[in-house]
């Protein structure tokens, strides 16, 4: 073999482990979209998925293997960085639930949550006094046309109400207005961020049913008979 052959030889023995690298490049690439896609989609439902549907869903080319693979590397990496989550199989499906150890705590969230829930009268009760506070219990009445003691007493148990003060009159009663925590079951910064009473009035009018009575017709209307 001649020198030139010789070179010729290095450089293609050279060459072919970086064609096996480029090739291997885009479908480790396409492997972690098909890892990225599957975690999404068990991410974001509350029901346990089948392989075949996220398949479909995701659109993969591996079919359920694809899956059942993704759901082991995945649950590797969840696994090594701790987290407090995997993708078990459930009811012929997939789907992604904390670890049992983590139950106590979940139910502890899950009580909060319960103890938050408000009745249409609690609803009525709090907006009152989320609009008008200070505000005492009289007046509250006053404005729903009905005794309210229980509803406030369950809405200072909740600590979404508070004692502000006493107003300046015979008997000194309580003042209610809200508290923190109120807040931060409603998503606002203050109380600045409580929607406008004029805004609110706009939205019930636009979704005020239209009565029979109210109902556009094209028929002409009657004339008198003469």
């Amino acid at each position: 073999m001649s020198e030139r052959e010789q070179v010729d030889a290095a450089a293609a023995a050279a060459a072919e482990p970086a064609d096996e690298a480029e090739g291997a490049a885009p479908e480790a690439a396409t492997e972690e979209v098909d890892l990225a896609a599957i975690e999404a989609i068990l991410f974001a439902t509350d029901s346990p998925l089948s392989a075949g549907k996220i398949v479909e869903i995701a659109s993969l080319e591996g079919g359920r293997r694809t899956v059942h693979r993704a759901v082991e590397c995945l649950n590797e990496r969840y696994a090594r960085a701790g987290c407090a989550f995997r993708i078990e199989p459930l009811a012929g499906g997939y789907q992604m639930l904390t670890l049992p150890e983590y139950n106590d705590i979940l139910a502890r969230l899950l009580k909060v949550r319960n103890d938050s829930r408000l009745s249409q009268a609690a609803m009525e009760t709090l907006a009152i006094i989320a609009y008008k506070q200070p505000i005492l219990r009289a007046d509250i009445e006053a404005i729903r046309g009905v005794s309210s003691g229980e509803v406030v007493r369950g809405l200072l148990e909740k600590g979404l109400v508070k004692i502000v003060g006493r107003a300046e009159e015979i008997g000194r009663p309580m003042l209610y207005g809200t508290t923190r925590r109120f807040l931060e079951v409603f998503g606002l910064t203050g109380l600045k961020d409580l929607p406008k009473v004029e805004e609110l009035a706009i939205g019930a009018s636009a979704t005020k049913p239209v009565s029979p009575e109210e109902t556009p017709t094209d028929d002409p209307a009657p004339q008198p008979e003469s």
